[in-house]
């Protein structure tokens, strides 16, 4: 069964989470994060677990400095990519931030695509190379997050069918 995995990146709270909920609610889908194997190591240098500005910036360095350590957050990526691919699911979604990450990982997929969700009132410089950096990437999809809750998921649910017919995708 041909597989897409769909990076998608966006600043904080313009609904990544949300919407990937959304999609893996309808699809064979599943998603991950390139910071998950960073959290528990923030969370015993004391980080509460809530996202502020100045954790944001902790949670970038940190990963930061493990990608030049030992390259732990792509590594973690791929472990994640290949048990997707021995899975039902066809599609996976990888929240990446960075760009040198984001080349990596498309690198690495045998059947890959980025998307950018934008949210007009989250566009802010947040204080940290990851977040502050990702306008600065190409995308081959754009995706602006105008709706209400309920009309977003269903909208985005369109938009990420519309993507599995162009790569012929099973749905």
């Amino acid at each position: 069964m041909k597989k897409l995995a769909i990076i998608v990146n966006g600043k904080p709270e313009s609904g990544k989470d949300f919407l990937c909920d959304a999609a893996i609610a309808k699809f064979r889908a599943r998603k991950i994060s390139s910071i998950d194997p960073i959290l528990p190591i923030a969370k015993l240098g004391g980080w509460d677990g809530v996202k502020t500005q100045k954790s944001r910036k902790l949670l970038s360095d940190l990963k930061h400095a493990f990608t030049e350590f030992n390259d732990l957050s792509h590594q973690y990526v791929l472990e994640k990519y290949r048990d997707f691919l021995q899975s039902e699911d066809s599609i996976l979604f990888v929240h990446i931030r960075e760009r040198d990450q984001i080349e990596a990982f498309k690198q690495a997929a045998e059947h890959c695509v980025t998307i950018l969700i934008r949210r007009p009132d989250t566009e802010r410089t947040v204080g940290n190379a990851s977040d502050d950096g990702i306008n600065r990437i190409a995308y081959d999809y754009i995706y602006d997050n105008t709706h209400g809750l309920t009309d977003a998921a269903a909208d985005f649910n369109t938009f990420i069918l519309d993507i599995l017919h162009e790569h012929e995708i099973p749905s």
